[in-house]
């Protein structure tokens, strides 16, 4: 799938993770009509459908994670944007092996950029490059 089309469901997927923070909506009656309204069809409607279900699966230890890494930080207390953005970027890293970690990483700087505060590119790259870090020293790497 062209890059263009796997940012665009990042998107959508961002979108409707945002969305469920606020909304008592079922996540997949708000992740088909995210899809409906951005026109995204095929493996990129696909994509998004992993993203959001693995994220959603995963959340407990994402948020772990997360605290983890930027412990200066109440999880519950983080934006709901930069949050939703780590929660994505950190799926991809550990479960969606057909996106390099570094791909994974500047797609969600970009994700920041375009949908967060203006520090939230900076915070976002943070706790990923810490992670990635730690990762990176891990003997079966």
């Amino acid at each position: 799938m062209p890059r263009g089309l796997r940012h665009r469901a990042r998107i959508a997927a961002l979108q409707a993770l945002f969305e469920l923070e606020f909304a008592a909506n079922q996540p997949d009656s708000i992740l088909e009509r995210t899809l409906q309204e951005t026109g995204l069809l095929g493996e990129a409607a696909e994509f998004s459908r992993t993203l959001v279900q693995g994220v959603i699966g995963q959340k407990q230890v994402l948020d772990q994670v997360i605290g983890h890494y930027a412990p200066a930080f109440p999880v519950d207390q983080l934006a709901p944007m930069d949050h939703n953005i780590l929660r994505l970027a950190l799926f991809e890293i550990t479960a969606q092996k057909s996106t390099p970690p570094k791909v994974a990483v500047n797609e969600a700087v970009e994700l920041a950029k375009e949908f967060g505060a203006e520090t939230s590119p900076r915070f976002i790259n943070g706790v990923l490059g810490s992670f990635m870090a730690d990762i990176e020293k891990q003997p079966n790497k």
